[in-house]
């Protein structure tokens, strides 16, 4: 049906539904949209924006997206659908079809009330195209990207004055002309900017200035000396314009620019003085005036004639006896052609030619002569002769020089040639740098997409760099690094490029022709060659290289993107074992991408306070009274509900975050400690795990000081691996600092790495704990219990407590009652649970209940 010029469609389908009036009335284009995404009715603006949905009932807008958008369309739907109270809205492209270019739409949507739908679940969608604003805004993107290019690229310093707020602003070239840093203070005022100013320009420079801020044009520009930081004077062009005036007509803002033309101001200079010496050279050599008559065989001379060729008296000089005997005899057969040549012609010209005084000296003279007829019919030829001896010994003096400056010019080339490869190139191994790799990859994506090149790009990452530059010193990991680049240096192929982009990161870009069994090779040959020995200060160093690849053989990926890519390869390259190369995927880039999400989650939860510890309670192996309790990281996920360490442990470590969530357990733990003695409920100790991280962080120290607790009352549980692998000064430090606080030490795990006595003994610890794999069979197998009984016995040698942790049953409590263990932790006596769970627990002293054989 049809109202008012707009269209409901299948009006059959919505036939006493309001939202077909409501459709009708509303100003924008607008949809109503089912559950699935379909269209159910719009209007006629939508159908003008959505021509194939108008022709096709019940389709989807989001097919006509492009495909970055749709997934966040169909999101926005259902997050509306989700939450009827919370309007939704996004901004997406149309996707381009052959005869249209893409377009960009604005869509708001929002769940119907049950009133206007009947039974139906429905969402209204309306929509704005933006395709013209979001030109314009492109537009001015480009004009202000435009001139901040030019700006940057300029040698101009750019200085800002706010006449009705009393400030100034000056850029950085402004402040490098005048050999000033970032930090370094400025006039504060005209009477102390003027102190820099030379003397002899101060009053014309504050009557520019002056004349400047009123807005007269005639001093939008002029130069004056300013002395330089270094002490030396330069000049500078000061251009400033008024662009804004207050409400009475008076000048409120001055924009400008400072150039430094002491270069152009020295060239001035020098032109000058050449200038100088050739009007001294011209008023010296005095032009002389002649007149000759062909026909009479006569020539007049002026004085100036005669004194150039020093002929004396008055009379006429007779043609053929005086100028021509003169003529050095290498120039005077050319002279006598052209002059022949042209006077039968009547053809004006100039010559230059030589003669011979009678002292026998040599001058030049440069002649400008007319041949005519006059009115007599005489054949005549006027004409000038200056002597420009002067002059040519002043052009060979130019010319000189102009070879001279070739010369330099030739050298600054170079030197610019040099410059520009220092800038694009890694000093230390000659390979090109990142910001070579960048304008690689931009030409690579100016280039047509249709038809280019494939391309594969591996991302490739030293192993074992770190230990060598740390034990051997940084001399030692510049030669790894010399010798990977000499090692990608060997596969390049003609079309290849590998660059060093930081650190022990390199990127090699390769001709991808589809082939990856020649791509897994080049990868491999490199991995190989990379795991060679290299000698060095005489020992062996050896490292290895993890790749991450991504390819792209018909040209439809972006470069940059494809650098990425192979990033995300990298990284799984290196989670999987390092020393190996893998291939980009996008089942790896979601999963990562989860990765990613999951840490910023953990971000998130540690800023909104959700994690807090969990309470395994441990027991006195032989009265079962509670002996301390394990405080367990946990994380109340607002979406997910509680979550174990091992969801987040990875992530939160590889975003370096782990010491801080320790931190917080501990503290959150010693204050649970305090309301159960408020309560009468005895817990002798709190056991809190450490990780690596936390046991290597400086300031341990100063955290744990600025904590309130009783020695004895807390314990760091370390695994095997942190103090046997990692144990350094900065550890061994912060365990002395544990010691002296009181706080014990348990080594967690205990029977599943590679621990030593030699090892006990150096970390003297107060308790193991006996890893729960170990304890799993103790009541069935012999030899387990043989093996615990040993641990136990080592553990009473050495003056240290024996934690048993999994006990699950009666028969294990029995055996380890019977081995001597000290303390008993596990879900057959207690599970980990909240702090509001734990005061009900131990008043209902339920662990005592264990069914113990007789």
């Amino acid at each position: 049906m049809r109202k008012h010029g707009r269209t409901v469609e299948n009006p059959e389908d919505t036939a006493g539904v309001p939202w077909s009036m409501m459709l009708t009335h509303l100003p924008l284009a607008a949809a109503v949209v089912g559950a699935g995404g379909e269209v159910l009715a719009f209007n006629s603006l939508f159908a003008a924006l959505f021509p194939p949905i108008a022709q096709q009932p019940h389709g989807s807008i989001a097919a006509l997206l492009e495909p970055d958008d749709r997934v966040a369309f169909r999101t926005m739907l259902a997050e509306t659908f989700a939450s009827a109270d919370t309007p939704r809205s996004m901004q997406f492209a149309l996707s381009a079809s052959p005869t249209s270019s893409r377009r960009w739409m604005q869509a708001s949507a929002c769940r119907l009330q049950p009133a206007m739908t009947g039974s139906q679940t429905a969402l209204l969608v309306q929509f704005v195209d933006l395709t013209d604003w979001k030109q314009r805004e492109d537009e001015l993107m480009e004009r202000e990207s435009r001139w901040n290019y030019a700006l940057v690229s300029s040698s101009s310093g750019v200085w800002d004055q706010r006449l009705d707020r009393s400030s100034m602003y000056y850029s950085d070239v402004w402040r490098k002309i005048r050999g000033l840093s970032p930090d370094d203070p400025i006039a504060g005022s005209t009477e102390e900017w003027l102190l820099l100013v030379h003397p002899d320009d101060r009053e014309r420079v504050l009557r520019s200035i002056e004349r400047q801020n009123a807005g007269d044009p005639d001093y939008m520009t002029f130069s004056y000396r300013e002395r330089h930081k270094d002490g030396h004077w330069i000049w500078i062009e000061c251009r400033g314009a008024c662009v804004e005036w207050t409400d009475d007509g008076k000048p409120a803002r001055i924009i400008g620019i400072d150039t430094d033309i002491t270069e152009r101001k020295a060239s001035e200079e020098a032109l000058t003085r050449m200038s100088r010496r050739l009007k001294l050279a011209l008023e010296a050599s005095q032009i002389g005036v002649f007149e000759a008559d062909f026909t009479t065989g006569l020539a007049e001379w002026d004085a100036g004639m005669r004194k150039i060729f020093r002929v004396e008296g008055e009379e006429d000089i007779p043609i053929g006896e005086v100028w021509e005997k003169m003529l050095h005899p290498e120039d005077a057969k050319g002279v006598f052609e052209r002059l022949a040549q042209h006077v039968e012609n009547l053809a004006p010209f100039s010559d230059e030619y030589r003669i011979i005084r009678s002292d026998g000296t040599i001058s030049y003279i440069r002649s400008r002569t007319l041949p005519f007829i006059d009115s007599d019919g005489h054949r005549k030829m006027v004409g000038a002769n200056w002597d420009v001896t002067a002059d040519i010994a002043l052009r060979d003096e130019l010319d000189k020089a102009k070879t001279q400056a070739e010369a330099r010019s030739r050298e600054l080339e170079i030197a610019k040639a040099r410059i520009e490869h220092i800038a694009l190139h890694d000093h230390l191994t000659g390979l090109p740098n990142r910001r070579y790799l960048d304008k690689r990859l931009e030409e690579l994506a100016g280039q047509p997409r249709s038809g280019a090149a494939g391309l594969a790009i591996l991302h490739i990452d030293l192993d074992r760099f770190k230990q060598i530059n740390d034990t051997l010193g940084h001399s030692a990991g510049d030669a790894m690094l010399r010798r990977a680049a000499h090692v990608l240096r060997k596969q390049v192929r003609e079309g290849d490029f590998v660059a060093r982009i930081g650190g022990d990161e390199f990127v090699f870009l390769a001709r991808y022709t589809g082939d990856r069994q020649n791509l897994s090779a080049l990868a491999d040959r490199v991995i190989q060659d990379m795991r060679k020995p290299v000698p060095y200060a005489g020992q062996e160093c050896r490292f290895s290289a993890s790749i991450g690849i991504a390819c792209d053989a018909k040209g439809a990926v972006d470069p940059h993107q494809l650098l990425l890519n192979a990033d995300i390869a990298l990284y799984h390259a290196k989670n999987s074992g390092r020393s190996r190369h893998a291939y980009f995927t996008l089942d790896r880039h979601a999963r990562m991408t989860d990765n990613r999400r999951l840490a910023d989650d953990i971000l998130r939860g540690l800023e909104q306070d959700e994690f807090l510890p969990y309470y395994q309670f441990q027991f006195d192996a032989r009265s079962l009274d509670i002996a301390g309790a394990e405080a367990l990281a946990r994380w109340r996920h607002p979406e997910r509900g509680v979550l174990t360490p091992d969801v987040f442990l990875t992530a939160a470590e590889e975003i370096g975050v782990i010491a801080d969530i320790d931190g917080l357990i501990l503290e959150k733990a010693l204050i649970d400690r305090k309301r159960w003695a408020q309560d009468g409920l005895s817990t002798p100790k709190i056991s809190v795990n450490v990780s690596s991280p936390r046991l290597h962080d400086p300031a341990l120290k100063e955290k744990l000081d600025a904590l309130a607790f009783e020695p004895g009352t807390v314990s760091f549980e370390l695994l095997e691996s942190i103090f046997l692998d990692e144990n350094d000064k900065q550890a061994t430090n912060n365990l002395r600092h544990l010691r002296e606080l009181g706080i014990e030490i348990e080594i967690d795990d205990f029977g599943t790495g590679h621990a030593s006595i030699v090892s006990l003994l150096r970390l003297n610890p107060t308790t193991l704990k006996i890893d729960r794999e170990l304890i799993q069979e103790v009541s069935e197998s012999r030899s387990r219990r043989d093996l615990v009984g040993s641990i136990i016995g080592i553990g009473r040698s050495l003056g240290i407590r024996v934690v048993a942790e999994g006990v699950e049953t009666a028969d294990q409590v029995r055996v380890l009652r019977e081995l001597d263990c000290d303390i008993l932790q596990g879900y057959g006596l207690a599970v980990p649970m909240a702090f509001e769970n734990t005061a009900a627990f131990i008043q209902r002293q339920e662990w005592r209940r264990i069914d113990l054989p007789a």
